[in-house]
């Protein structure tokens, strides 16, 4: 495949994953598992885990930084930039007409009802992308064990969610290194 085709995939696949997934970067996590792993074979699943844990601990949003990783593994700076693009122009485009058509009927009941289903629907989404992730990624006592403590000092502190990122991330290594230590003996 020539360059400039896999450039316009990259985009148009981007722009598809941006345009219809609705909710935010949370909401997008079945499609972008669907687009990038089933479809495309661009990574693994456990790849596209970690480019989750890595563009959630970045600032921005986690399905713009997971395109710009994935644009970037598949076609370098420029792949990243064009990805990244792709799955932004939907957003532009949708909300900038919204944003001027919002104003005039946002005080009527039926689009207050609307984007009160909207949300339910989302929260569902949200959950299945969860439920997903929760069966790659809480594999083992260990994994659980930080799971149940960040979630503990995430809903009972008012913890930076980067001190949890941190945390998380050296306890993973500790529970490494004890269990190597362990088999060692």
């Amino acid at each position: 495949m020539s360059a400039w085709k896999e450039y316009a995939t990259l985009f148009w696949t981007f722009a598809r994953i941006g345009g219809l997934t609705f909710g935010g970067g949370y909401a997008m996590l079945p499609m972008l598992q669907r687009e990038i792993v089933d479809n495309h074979h661009w990574a693994t699943e456990e790849e596209l885990a970690d480019y989750y844990a890595i563009a959630q601990c970045t600032p921005g949003v986690i399905a713009v930084n997971t395109a710009t990783f994935v644009g970037y593994r598949q076609r370098g700076i420029l792949g990243g930039i064009i990805a990244t693009l792709g799955v932004a122009f939907p957003s532009l485009v949708i909300i900038t007409i919204i944003a001027a058509c919002l104003q005039n009927f946002a005080e009527y009941q039926v689009v207050q009802d609307a984007f009160a289903g909207i949300s339910v629907c989302v929260c569902v989404l949200i959950f299945n992308a969860v439920r997903k992730l929760w069966k790659k990624s809480v594999i083992g006592w260990g994994a659980l064990a930080i799971f149940l403590a960040v979630f503990a000092c995430a809903s009972f502190t008012g913890l930076s969610p980067v001190v949890l990122v941190v945390a998380s991330g050296v306890a993973g290594v500790a529970l490494r290194v004890l269990r190597e230590r362990k088999g060692a003996r």
